[in-house]
């Protein structure tokens, strides 16, 4: 299970870019008026482009909780970019916590699967109901600025088909445009297989 802890922040989000790239007016006393739907249109974007992607956009905290490993030798995150790996704790069955240590695991950087991996044999697993749960930081940066500039292109052009077509109720669930697609190819995982966790 892969919890999302902290949201993107609202000052993240590059609305007054957004209005750019739309040619909104600007020098209106109702300025502001349509900055709450730009920043949803902006967050929708951001959700799509990320479940497409399995990339974090802006920098926050997860937390990955399994009940089992099906390899002791390493444990998939489920998103990157990985920067830190914050703790990792074993909790029982009865709630009880115990953190470990940080010198029996390191992180495997990969831009698009970080692994935790032991410095020793294998990784400490989870009693039976119990789970091991790993928090992190992930993300390019805490920025808008930090994003490839690629990926902050796909982010401008998806929310902006959404703004384009809010009323449109016929589009087909998934919808993406061919820019937007093409823009973030490169930032997907070939997935031949899968390793880590099993929750």
């Amino acid at each position: 299970m892969l919890i999302e802890e902290t949201n993107i922040p609202d000052a993240a989000l590059p609305v007054a870019d957004f209005k750019a790239h739309l040619r909104l007016g600007t020098g209106f006393a109702e300025d502001t008026l349509q900055d709450a739907v730009l920043a949803s249109f902006l967050r929708a974007a951001m959700a799509a482009i990320e479940a497409r992607t399995g990339k974090a956009l802006i920098e926050r905290e997860f937390a990955l909780s399994v009940s089992s490993l099906r390899d002791a030798t390493v444990l998939l995150l489920g998103v990157a970019p990985v920067t830190v790996v914050a703790d990792v704790t074993l909790v029982s069955r009865a709630g009880t916590e115990q953190e470990v240590s940080g010198t029996a695991y390191w992180l495997e950087r990969d831009a698009h699967a970080p692994r935790l991996r032991p410095t020793a044999a294998c990784l400490p697993g989870p009693e039976k109901g119990g789970v091991l749960r790993v928090r992190f930081l992930a993300g390019y940066g805490p920025e808008w600025d930090d994003l490839p500039s690629d990926m902050r292109q796909a982010v401008m052009l998806l929310a902006s088909h959404y703004y384009e077509y809010r009323h449109d109720t016929a589009l087909a669930g998934g919808c993406m445009p061919f820019g937007v697609t093409s823009l973030i190819e490169r930032f997907r995982m070939i997935r031949l297989g899968s390793i880590g966790a099993q929750a």
